[in-house]
């Protein structure tokens, strides 16, 4: 059990019958009233983020959470294969549970999330920034940079990322996956 004191960001608690993770929280005392806490909370079996506030004091019940470290294998129509970098064992894994599946190359590095007691996948989370190379994308052209103005652009995994106007073909880039943007080149 834990109250609202003990709120950070990424802990998960049980709320509603279903696991929680806080994606953030602020604590509000007014001139006139009990304190409480404004919470953002994210549903780790739908990824829905729902609004919650919670009165100061309150007792929650966090749930024990595991991060470990699993490798990209393959995907097929059982879902998505990962390889424990540790024990070599394989589990499949759906796309709903995996925060930007576009993005998985062969031997992407990853981390799981399990729920400790029942050893059930809670998601699965990439770095938050990758190297891609570009497989396609348009010639830019020279000298119209005036503007911050962008082109698609497809990787070797299949998905489309804007880049600016001066990337071309063959060159490796880094994208963030939480926003799915392009973040710089790589040399």
């Amino acid at each position: 059990m834990a109250t609202t004191a003990d709120f950070r960001n990424g802990l998960v608690i049980e709320f509603n019958h279903d696991l929680f993770s806080i994606v953030e929280f602020q604590h509000v005392k007014p001139g006139k009233g009990p304190a409480f806490v404004r919470t953002k909370l994210k549903s780790l079996t739908t990824g829905k983020v729902i609004d919650n506030t919670f009165t100061s004091g309150h007792k929650v019940t966090t749930a024990r959470v595991e991060r470990r470290d699993y490798q990209f294998l393959f995907k097929d129509d059982m879902g998505y294969h990962f390889m424990d970098s540790n024990t070599f064992e394989q589990i499949p894994v759906q796309e709903n549970l995996i925060n930007a599946p576009q993005f998985l190359k062969d031997g992407q590095e990853v981390e799981i999330l399990f729920h400790a007691e029942e050893e059930k996948v809670l998601g699965v989370e990439l770095p938050q920034h990758v190297v891609l190379k570009v497989v396609y994308t348009e010639p830019g052209l020279k000298g119209d940079t005036a503007t911050n103005a962008t082109k698609p652009a497809e990787m070797e995994t299949g998905a489309t990322v804007q880049v600016p106007l001066f990337i071309d073909q063959d060159e490796v880039i880094k994208i963030n996956t939480l926003t799915n943007s392009y973040v710089e080149r790589v040399k």
